[in-house]
């Protein structure tokens, strides 16, 4: 087989979708469909409808990741950002998750997270330079032991 590599900084839905197909046969092969499913909790604006911030995120392999969550600078310290990840955490529990998964910045809300129950399970440094950025899980199952950073 001759090959060539190509780079592009502009890749194409198309492009990327050639590299994903592969790469999901290969996954479901191994570990069964996903059973992927996409979620929102959208925070609208009670007059204009407009969205303002919300939850999102993705349930795959029995667990759900929290992609995003943006509280509204005018709605902040009025226990919003709790009320979202209390709809997610229910929302996880009647798909039958495993657990929740998250990524955050040392900037953002990682005492937010541990406060919810969440712990670290990685980290990456100077990701951007001079910050870090953090992994944190909670476990939903019922007596499963959460894997812990030693």
């Amino acid at each position: 087989m001759n090959v060539r590599i190509d780079t592009t900084e502009s890749p194409t839905e198309q492009e990327i979708l050639a590299i994903l197909t592969p790469l999901r046969a290969y996954n479901v092969s191994k570990a069964g469909d996903a059973g992927a499913e996409k979620f929102a909790l959208l925070v609208r604006d009670d007059v204009s409808g407009e969205v303002l911030g919300g939850l999102s995120g993705k349930l795959l392999y029995r667990w759900m990741f929290i992609e995003l969550l943006a509280v509204p600078e005018q709605a902040r310290g009025q226990g919003l950002g709790s009320r979202l990840m209390n709809m997610a955490e229910e929302l996880a529990l009647e798909k039958n998750c495993v657990g929740i998964w998250l990524d955050t910045f040392d900037f953002q809300a990682p005492d937010f997270y541990r406060g919810h129950g969440f712990t670290e399970f990685g980290k990456l440094s100077d990701y951007p330079p001079g910050h870090q950025r953090y992994f944190f899980q909670k476990r939903l199952d019922q007596g499963a032991e959460p894997d812990v950073l030693a």
